[in-house]
């Protein structure tokens, strides 16, 4: 880097071996980036109170306050930062926590050169748009109120009235329809819309009821529409679901059909053993995205739990992205991350026009949103 160059970002290094300390900063130098360095976790934190950091790379065994620790006290203050961590001596204990506690990558030491350079890019290139989606202000809605018993009795009249309604995925430049989401609807007047229904399952703990009900509803579409591909949305608690899994659930006869979308909104550290359930999801032929990516609070985390093949920008972004230059640059991002990591976005909630045009200029190709169909029942005519 030389002194008219910008740097890259910020990256802490931090390793109690003071030879591959430094050799770790020269290189990372190097390749552009500002580099702080610290001999153990504590040391580590008073670098973290400087709020300029943008990735770790930190080896685990280290005196005083190891690297798992470090990661622990990260996650306290940041749900995004990301934390690579680089050893000599591996354990799946050890991995599990890092895992666990949302680690970016887990690396064996001697790492080659370039495959650091390129893991830390990928990082700090994550973490940008990160702080770029807490710079876009989105938020949640307010919990539904309401007594246990009458909520109970709304969610089952909710069921017995459930069904689906398709929106179109389209590929506007080939004016091609690549397949339709399912969601969710009902006949029950006190819960009108699928958040309502969610959040009186997730009070009641009867989320699997809710996931059950879609899935079967879907497969049942689909066992009269050979041809069509569908996006199923699931909550996290679903991937605790082990009917999800099995050889005769509803739509494991149709799931090279199927992306599984697991919202962002979700905290993935409820679901034991993540990656081989998802790894059992991909073998039965099942593919999966995230969804809603910018309206949670996890989505670098998730990011790297899940290894989606498909993203779904949250409809947040994609309003009014035209009128905000911050919205732009965080969909540019991320459409270049997916481009490099190879995973198909799609960008929801596209109602004109001039959306549109901005997502496909950002480097979005597959669009979803009111400009091109509402949802309704199977299937509706598309727009163009």
């Amino acid at each position: 880097m030389t002194l008219l160059e910008e740097p890259k970002g910020c990256i802490l290094v931090v390793d109690d071996d003071h030879e591959l300390l430094r050799a770790h900063e020269r290189l990372l130098h190097r390749a552009g980036y500002v580099v702080e360095a610290a001999n153990d976790g504590r040391q580590a934190i008073e670098r973290l109170k400087s709020g300029k950091i943008d990735t770790v790379i930190s080896d685990i065994s280290m005196p005083e306050m190891d690297g798992l620790a470090l990661l622990r006290a990260v996650r306290e203050v940041d749900l995004d930062l990301p934390v690579l961590f680089v050893t000599a001596e591996p354990s799946v204990a050890t991995a599990a926590e890092a895992v666990q506690h949302g680690a970016f990558r887990y690396l064996l030491k001697p790492v080659a050169s370039d495959v650091l350079v390129r893991e830390a890019q990928r990082a700090v290139r994550l973490y940008g748009w990160a702080k770029l989606r807490r710079a876009a202000t989105l938020g949640e809605d307010p919990v539904m109120a309401g007594d246990r018993a009458g909520l109970a009795a709304s969610l089952n009249r909710a069921l017995a009235g459930m069904w689906m309604a398709y929106q179109p995925i389209v590929s506007f430049a080939e004016r091609k329809v690549l397949a339709y989401e399912a969601l969710m609807r009902t006949s029950e007047p006190s819960l009108p819309f699928p958040g309502a229904i969610l959040r009186a399952a997730e009070r009641l703990d009867r989320c699997e009821d809710v996931g059950r009900r879609v899935r079967q509803l879907v497969a049942d579409t689909l066992a009269t529409s050979p041809d069509v591909h569908v996006f199923v949305n699931l909550h996290v608690r679903d991937l605790n679901d082990e009917t999800l899994y099995a050889p005769d659930a509803p739509l494991t006869p149709h799931a090279r059909r199927i992306v599984l979308e697991i919202t962002e909104r979700g905290a993935l550290d409820e679901v034991e053993d993540l990656k081989q359930r998802i790894a059992s999801l991909r073998k039965l032929g099942f593919r999966v995205a995230i969804d809603d990516l910018g309206a949670g609070f996890a989505g670098l985390t998730s990011f790297a739990q899940l290894e989606p093949d498909i993203v779904k920008i949250d409809m947040s972004l994609t309003r009014g992205v035209h009128l905000s230059a911050v919205k732009q640059k965080l969909v540019g991002s991320i459409a270049s991350v997916c481009r490099d990591l190879g995973v198909t976005l799609v960008a929801e909630g596209v109602e004109t026009p001039e959306e549109r045009d901005a997502i496909m200029e950002l480097g979005g190709t597959i669009l979803q949103g009111y400009l091109f169909a509402r949802p309704t029942k199977p299937f509706p005519e598309v727009k163009w």
